[in-house]
């Protein structure tokens, strides 16, 4: 395994950093969380059409650029530091990858390629705040999170050429204003239950949707309402959707991982560059040994961060070079292998959200009393890593699943039999 970057991912962090600096300040973002859709298009368009970053991921077959998800977790890690209000995790985290992993060819060829280029945004719509349950980040998702065949949830019954859905899903990133629906239904009654995916207008005649107030406005949600809505199954009856859920859970830990400790690195810097110019007592508060102190635990905490999020990143991609971006310039294509680490995401994932928690609450206390106002960021960072963790977790889970997984606290002789 080589750990080092290669120029095309050095290239891509470069970029966006840059465009996002230029184009998301803090000024920026505020205006774009304030309108309806919660964010820039422009920016959007620029993200686009300049870097590509919708489509990084997706073959160039249907549009995309043909890298992997090791290339779209490194640049969340910038959108994740300037705190980006964007359509990106929806999209080309949550929504894209299922698409194109359950999709027939003509769903693919027909919904791909307007993703891929920005032209079309889309969301995961799951019952209720089940969606940390869908994605099997904190626990099999088996159960009946989408509806289990009673009131509730969202249903799914064939009609005569075609489906319609029932039902209700809150919390759904960007659900007030993607322009297509990835909505996960229960069909089959109780006797035959089973959870698949539809594909929904986002205009379609019987939706219902609005923006929710969310804690965190920079990740804007909305409540669907679903009244007998005309749906298209997406792929076939017979596919695994489940485990389709379990894989794309498996990326988007991933890249919120790396998106966390991207957003934890700049709140440490930021805090770093306040206790040099903060005063008492006749000196900055940073040459005080016990504010040293706890910025360099908060430091430790975020490069332990970083090395478990970058490792989840690289884990995600099978087969290493399968791409424009992924191949690394020392070492050949055929020698990177997936190391079978299945909790390897979920843990990358409870400690960034952590570390961001930790460096986001001592940046607010290091900022003193303009730390706590309104007109500061720093609430921002806080927000965002309890917004993720509600919505994507909580931590304890996440480690417990993680260890329920790798079967850590089961004997010798268990592990055996279970072999």
């Amino acid at each position: 395994m080589d750990a080092s970057f290669t120029p095309e991912q050095d290239e891509i962090r470069r970029t966006l950093r840059e465009l996002l600096q230029s184009r998301c300040g803090p000024h920026e973002l505020r205006a774009a969380v304030d309108t309806p859709a919660g964010y820039d298009p422009a920016l959007w368009t620029a993200l686009a059409e300049q870097l590509g970053l919708p489509g990084l991921a997706l073959p160039e077959a249907y549009g995309g650029v043909g890298c992997s998800a090791t290339e779209l977790a490194l640049a969340c890690e910038e959108t994740g530091r300037a705190l980006a209000p964007s359509p990106l995790l929806a999209t080309a985290v949550l929504a894209a990858p299922l698409i194109a992993a359950l999709g027939t060819e003509a769903q693919r060829t027909a919904l791909l390629p307007r993703l891929a280029y920005g032209t079309l945004t889309a969301t995961l719509a799951v019952p209720g705040p089940a969606l940390a349950a869908a994605l099997a980040l904190t626990g099999d998702n088996g159960g009946d999170w989408a509806g289990g065949g009673r009131a509730g949830g969202v249903q799914a019954r064939r009609v005569e050429g075609g489906w319609r859905l029932y039902g209700q899903a809150d919390q759904v990133l960007d659900g007030h204003s993607a322009g297509l629906l990835l909505v996960a239904a229960h069909a089959g009654g109780f006797a035959r239950s089973r959870t698949l995916l539809f594909l929904v207008a986002g205009e379609a005649a019987g939706v219902v949707r609005v923006r929710q107030t969310a804690l965190d406005t920079t990740r804007p949600q909305g409540r669907l309402q679903l009244r007998d809505v005309e749906a298209e199954l997406l792929g076939e009856e017979a596919a695994d959707v489940l485990g389709a859920l379990a894989a794309a859970g498996q990326v988007t830990a991933a890249v919120l991982s790396c998106e966390a400790v991207g957003a934890a690195d700049r709140v440490l810097e930021r805090t770093v560059e306040y206790v040099k110019q903060r005063e008492q007592f006749g000196r900055p508060i940073g040459s005080f040994q016990a504010v040293k102190h706890k910025l360099a635990d908060v430091y430790v905490a975020v490069q332990a961060a970083r090395s478990a999020a970058y490792y989840a990143a690289w884990a995600t991609t099978p087969f290493r070079g399968a791409g424009n971006c992924a191949t690394s310039h020392n070492e050949p294509a055929h020698n990177h292998r997936h190391i079978p680490a299945p909790p390897a995401e979920r843990l990358a994932l409870a400690q960034a959200l952590e570390a961001l928690r930790t460096a986001s609450a001592e940046g607010i206390q290091f900022h003193g009393g303009i730390g706590f106002t309104w007109e500061h960021e720093a609430h921002l960072y806080f927000k965002r890593a309890a917004g993720d963790e509600l919505l994507f977790g909580p931590v304890h889970r996440l480690r417990a699943h993680a260890a329920d997984a790798a079967r850590l606290f089961e004997t010798s002789e268990a592990r055996e039999v279970a072999v």
